[in-house]
Order: structure tokens, then C-alpha cells, then sequence
């Protein structure tokens, strides 16, 4: 998932989108511990993903902090 294709979502569904990905992941480690993950690169890139997400959400509070902060002044 690329960085853009994130900011460009609301909170709401990146949130989501966090509680999908972080599921995928105990899935894949889980089939990762049976020996049945053919692809074991899919648990770094879900990994990042999360990361991704994370960034992007964290970015976005941020900035509605900044903006209160800027109506308060005004």
C-alpha cells in the first residue's frame, strides 16, 4: 500500500484498516509457526503496512492539534 493511497483516507478507515492489517498479521504468523507460509516476505510487508498506517494517523492528529491550537489563538 503506498503512502499516498493512505493520506488520501479518512481517519475512520485508516483505523480500520490498522485493526484489518494487524488480524492479517496474526493470521500469517500463525501459519508462519505451522510451516504452511510459502511467502514469508508477506509478514514484513504486512509489517510496514501497519507502520505506514500508523504514521499516516499520527500525521493527521497532529495536524487537528495544530489547527485547534490555531482557532484557539485567533
Amino acid at each position: 500500500m503506498k503512502t499516498q493511497d493512505i493520506r488520501e483516507l479518512s481517519v475512520e478507515d485508516i483505523e480500520k484498516k490498522i485493526s484489518e492489517e494487524e488480524g492479517n498479521m496474526v493470521d500469517l504468523r500463525f501459519t508462519h509457526q505451522l510451516k504452511q507460509l510459502t511467502n514469508t516476505a508477506k509478514i514484513k510487508l504486512t509489517r510496514k503496512d501497519i507502520a505506514k498506517l500508523k504514521t499516516v494517523l499520527r500525521e493527521k492528529e497532529i495536524a487537528a492539534i495544530k489547527s485547534e491550537k490555531k482557532e484557539g489563538v485567533n
